[in-house]
Order: C-alpha cells, then sequence, then structure tokens
C-alpha cells in the first residue's frame, strides 16, 4: 500500500507580503493570510484525512488551527517540516536569498542550514511517516523548502533544478509515499544547525 500525501504551504504571512525571509523565527499570519487558511480548510472539508502533519512554526500551526477549528483531526506538529534555517540571513529580503539558493544547495546559510539537511531531515519524517500511517490520507503543512524536498525524494527531481527555479503557489500538491519507504536506510542524525531545535513529537 502507500501514505497520500496532501501537500499544502503554510498561508501568506505579513514577512510574504513585505518579501522578507522568515526562516526559524515564527511568523504570523496576515489578514490575507488567515483568510487563505480558512479557505484551505473549505478545500479540504471533504478530504478523508487521517491526520494533519505541520511544521511547528507558528506561522504553519496557525494556518492549521484556522483551516480545522472544529474537525476532529490528529495533529502532529513535527521540527522535521521546518524551514530553511537561513542563519544570519533571516529576516533579508527573499531576493536577496533567492539569489544564493543553488550556493547553498550543500553549503550551510553562515549560522544555518544548507537545503541538502532540510532534505535529510524530510526524508526522516517519511520513513516514520510511511512506517505509521500506511494506506492513509495524510495532510501535512509546512513550508517552501520542505515541498521542494518533497518532489525530489518522491518525484525524482534534482535539487539544483528546483531550488534554480521560482516557487508557484498553488492549492495543493498531491504526493504518493509507498509503504516501507526508506527502511533500507539508516535514520539521519540529529541536524541542529544554528539554535538547537526542540525535539519532534
Amino acid at each position: 500500500m502507500a501514505v497520500d500525501i496532501v501537500y499544502e504551504t503554510h498561508a501568506t504571512t505579513t514577512d510574504n507580503e513585505a518579501g522578507l525571509a522568515t526562516g526559524w523565527q515564527p511568523g504570523r499570519l496576515s489578514d490575507r493570510g488567515r483568510a487563505a487558511a480558512r479557505e484551505l480548510g473549505e478545500r479540504r472539508h471533504t478530504d478523508r484525512l487521517a491526520a494533519v502533519f505541520c511544521s511547528d512554526l507558528a506561522r504553519a500551526v496557525e494556518t492549521v488551527e484556522i483551516a480545522f477549528p472544529a474537525r476532529k483531526l490528529p495533529v502532529h506538529r513535527d521540527t522535521r517540516l521546518r524551514e530553511c534555517d537561513y542563519g544570519e540571513l533571516t529576516g533579508h529580503p527573499v531576493a536577496e536569498l533567492a539569489a544564493l539558493r543553488l550556493r547553498h544547495l550543500d553549503e550551510p546559510f553562515p549560522g544555518g542550514q544548507s537545503y541538502r539537511q532540510v532534505v535529510e531531515q524530510t526524508r526522516g519524517f517519511l520513513r516514520d511517516l510511511a512506517a505509521a500511517w500506511d494506506g492513509c490520507r495524510v495532510l501535512v503543512v509546512a513550508h517552501s523548502a520542505n515541498r521542494w524536498a518533497l518532489d525530489h525524494l518522491l518525484r525524482g527531481i534534482p535539487l539544483a533544478d528546483l531550488l534554480g527555479a521560482p516557487f508557484e503557489w498553488r492549492p495543493g500538491w498531491s504526493y504518493r509515499l509507498p509503504s516501507r519507504w526508506g527502511a533500507d536506510r539508516p535514520p539521519p542524525a540529529r541536524l541542529q544547525p544554528g539554535q538547537p531545535a526542540p525535539e519532534h513529537r
């Protein structure tokens, strides 16, 4: 069997509207973002979701809380679904970071992470998801770097190609995660670039 993954980015934040890179900072939804989060809940109202998994960063958590205020779905926050940590460049203009993405495919941002480290964290998340939720349909709410990681790991798209292309929003992406995916690979070491993150849960 397999896990059917529905992937959605968190809703629009005040930093998004200002063109700033939030990274591991919490971020907060704008008025437009809160409206989009409600629309996400309406869009997924009839989906047969078994659970929701989201980044533990506040903007993703807020998106899920607004989208599903009364729906009794188990929600799991996971540090492995965080955006890339931009380290010293957190808060800088997105356009500035976009020009540097390929440079940081394997080389971490100063005081932060590389995109390859995000991929490895996502790999560990997918391994656990495949083992525990086989045969289910789940929603994942996270960030742009996590969506690139899913495209790389589950669709085989070279990471450099993904980082070099502009991010285009759309109402959800679908992925199929084979059962026992990655079971033959050892789990990655806990990544703690920059400030240590709490354990995923």
